[in-house]
């Protein structure tokens, strides 16, 4: 039987609303080490012009001593690193809030994430979709929090999601 004449195994399609439980805990199997280029490219996309994130000469005077990541770049990765557990099926992100940074990032510094299910219930606007509230935590190397965030995302439920793109047939 050639290739493709035998079905496929479906990889992982994310959670639908039905699938979030109160309390579960999801954690992203990769830890993302974060590198000067990551840093220094985000910095510089966003404008963000705060010498902390790419003046290595400037933050030899400041308490860190070193360049410090930049804070809405952990936001994005930790948010990213989630995606596949928590907002594959979103229709949109509602909102973050309580984003607390109790510790830096710094260049080389390798993160890990997690989530836990808050709250969920059925969208009032939106019947084919909820809303899920989530707490995510962003940990370094050494077990340290760098970033506690909690955000709102709604998802949709089983059977009303766009269907992802169809692989092609192969010839």
């Amino acid at each position: 039987m050639a290739d493709s004449e035998r079905p496929a195994k479906e990889g992982w399609q994310g959670r639908y609303f039905e699938d979030f439980q109160i309390g579960d805990i999801y954690r992203y199997p990769h830890g993302r080490t974060v590198t000067q280029l990551d840093n220094s490219l985000f910095s510089h996309i966003t404008l963000n012009t705060n010498p902390l994130h790419f003046d290595s000469q400037y933050t030899r005077k400041t308490r860190w001593g070193r360049i410090l990541v930049n804070s809405t770049f952990t936001l994005a990765l930790v948010t990213g690193m989630s995606t596949t557990d928590v907002s594959q099926n979103a229709m949109a992100n509602l909102g973050w809030e309580k984003v607390r940074l109790p510790n830096p990032v710094f260049i080389g510094d390798t993160i890990y994430c997690q989530s836990e299910v808050l709250a969920k219930r059925v969208s009032k606007s939106h019947p084919e979709a909820g809303i899920v509230t989530v707490r995510s935590l962003g940990v370094n190397q050494d077990g340290k929090v760098v970033i506690d965030l909690t955000r709102q995302v709604m998802v949709y439920r089983r059977g009303h999601a766009p269907q992802a793109g169809e692989f092609p047939p192969i010839q």
